[in-house]
């Protein structure tokens, strides 16, 4: 077993030295990188464990430990295999910083995120765990000295990473947290979201709002209702169209709405209305975004003007946007990409069940492919390796102009101003709309409904049917509360159980719907048991700590060392939020959380447009 992970550790180093070296005139492997483990750690104070041998050793001598050297680390056969695929990037990684760019700036950079002032007690000196990360060696172990730790530490190539800590590594999970209570008594008792970055900045966003609607408004008499909106926005290529969702699209499709029922002969619009509407705000702001940006620029022939305006277009981003009105108690999904929401309901039996509330829209997804083959008759690789033009994943984006634009515009733009190149294959543009596929689904505040509404990096490391238990698992551990909210689940609910308490899906070959990936690049059995813990008070952080390894604090410690943009291997940027639907009562007012929140984000909270 051993023997086999060194051979895939150095297989994996091969191709990934050799990606890193094409623009080098000779090959990583053609200079002398290696230096005797025992030479390096008398110079830093270092104790180290080998956790892999180098494959182009010198010298057959027997190498002796320091006396005080520490174990490798101990894990099961799924983590080795974990570690293994995780070092090898970290090889690589290491052997491009030695050869590519001054390494000054990095390495402050990379000091400042991951060194710790953590110190052994007393007088003594700091002590750290730490990868170090050679061009042909990997070891793990501690760094024993006072000061911070310099990423680059040789001459021969080797770099250090400090390993978070489980306790560093919940605050970095906790870091953007949020929760607001809504004591509105308008069905809403509590939203709770959080935000991970993969990419550097990160490339998601969100937004929720809630608008309080006049009676005249809502098409009754009697007390006013509310329409409430919350939106996870996945971006790509950059974060400038999600951005601009947040700003925006929740403003678009709340001016259709209101547009909708004024118009109405009774102030009260049909289904396929509402429905109407919520896809007019969608596809009327991509407009804004795509083309009526290129109207602006080549009216003013301004540069300045272009940067700004075309940022959003060249750019693309999912949106996922739920809507519920209070008065009819109707959730709306409009769902443009591939994030997804799912519904929590208690079942009969006591447990929970899985909804999918949501089809994710990719090139994977038959419908999907049948659509686009069905409006550009002739194209054979319109849809190629589940991808738009073999390129872009989800079918149906904001921004993505490159994807819209004729090949005219594209070329025009590309010669006055900024544009990406058009794809070979762009024949009949646009292959990518904004347009949403909108759901509806009726919700009972009075037995606890919740939704969780999350970015496709959440999908990727779980199931439907986890996120929903793993939720009612946490409702569970809430169960023993003081608070308001806690103590209005315990009327709804019983006491703890041993296991998440949701039933399993009949069916889970669902055409179109991505399946949980990580498990496999990492190497993790998902029958492993008690994988999962309860340890958060927010709710969505719960869901993202068990997404990235739950009861396993080294693999979430690792997973959430490693550095951008080399993180984006192993997990996505995530947004996760989840909204609990109930009878509580009414103050009018949305309260900030604290328990659940960020110290950073203790902000009074905004509800109404």
């Amino acid at each position: 077993m051993h023997r086999a992970a060194v051979r895939a550790l150095r297989t994996t180093y091969r191709c990934t030295a050799r990606s890193f070296a094409r623009n080098t005139r000779r090959g990583l492997f053609e200079h002398n990188l290696s230096t005797t483990p025992s030479s390096f750690a008398t110079r830093h104070g270092l104790r180290y464990s080998s956790s892999s041998s180098s494959s182009s050793s010198s010298t057959n001598q027997p190498h002796h430990k320091p006396e005080h050297a520490v174990q490798p680390l101990k894990s099961s056969m799924y983590i080795r295999r974990f570690s293994v695929a995780l070092v090898s990037t970290l090889v690589g990684y290491g052997a491009w910083y030695s050869y590519n760019g001054p390494s000054i700036d990095k390495s402050q950079s990379l000091t400042r995120t991951f060194t710790t002032g953590a110190t052994a007690g007393g007088d003594a000196a700091p002590t750290r765990a730490v990868l170090v990360v050679g061009a042909d060696q990997l070891h793990t172990g501690t760094f024993v000295g006072e000061g911070p730790i310099s990423k680059t530490t040789s001459d021969d190539g080797r770099k250090v990473i400090e390993m978070l800590t489980p306790e560093q590594a919940t605050q970095k999970l906790r870091k953007t947290e949020q929760s607001f209570l809504v004591n509105r008594g308008q069905g809403v008792l509590r939203y709770d979201l959080v935000q991970l970055p993969s990419n550097d900045p990160i490339e998601d966003d969100h937004a929720e709002k809630i608008v309080e609607v006049p009676n005249k408004a809502a098409g009754v008499t009697g007390n006013s209702s509310d329409w409430m909106f919350w939106g996870v926005f996945d971006g790509h290529a950059g974060w400038t169209t999600s951005a601009k969702l947040r700003q925006t699209l929740i403003a678009s499709v709340a001016k259709e709405l209101n547009n909708t029922y004024q118009s109405s002969a009774d102030l009260s619009p049909a289904a396929d209305a509402i429905d109407a509407a919520i896809k007019s705000g969608f596809t009327r702001l991509d407009d804004e975004i795509v083309n009526q940006s290129v109207e602006r620029v080549l009216k003013a022939g301004s540069k300045t003007m272009a940067a700004e305006l075309l940022a959003p277009a060249l750019s693309g981003s999912c949106a996922l946007l739920s809507f519920y009105d209070s008065r009819s108690k109707l959730l709306r999904v409009a769902c443009t990409g591939d994030s997804r929401a799912v519904l929590g309901r208690r079942s009969a039996s006591g447990k929970w069940t899985a909804t999918a509330l949501s089809v994710d829209q990719t090139g994977g997804n038959p419908d999907e492919a049948a659509r686009l083959r069905k409006l550009h008759p002739g194209e054979d690789r319109v849809v190629h390796n589940g991808r738009v033009l073999g390129g872009l994943e989800p079918t149906r984006a904001f921004g993505d102009a490159s994807y819209k634009w004729s090949r005219e515009i594209t070329n025009r733009l590309r010669e006055s101003f900024f544009a990406r190149s058009a794809s070979p294959l762009l024949k009949t543009p646009p292959y990518v709309t904004a347009e949403p596929v909108v759901t509806t689904t009726k919700i009972e505040p009075e037995n606890g409904d919740f939704v969780v509404m999350a970015t496709d990096g959440l999908w990727e490391m779980l199931t439907n049917e986890e996120v929903v238990g793993l939720v009612g698992k946490w409702i569970e551990s809430q169960a023993s509360g003081s608070s308001q909210f806690d103590s209005t689940w315990s009327k709804l609910f019983g006491s703890k159980q041993s296991t998440l308490p949701v039933e399993q899906a009949s069916d889970k070959s669902i055409d179109g719907q991505k399946t949980p990936i990580r498990l496999q690049q990492w190497g993790i059995s998902p029958d492993a048991p008690e994988r999962f813990v309860v340890k958060d008070k927010n709710v969505a952080t719960h869901l993202v700590r068990n997404a990235l390894g739950g009861k396993n604090e080294e693999q979430v410690s690792a997973l959430l060392t490693l550095p951008s943009p080399f993180s984006r291997r192993y997990r996505d940027d995530l947004t996760v939020q989840v909204i609990f639907f109930g009878n509580g009562e009414k103050t009018g007012e949305v309260n900030l959380n604290e328990e659940a929140t960020a110290a950073s984000k203790q902000q009074p909270a905004k509800a109404k447009l």
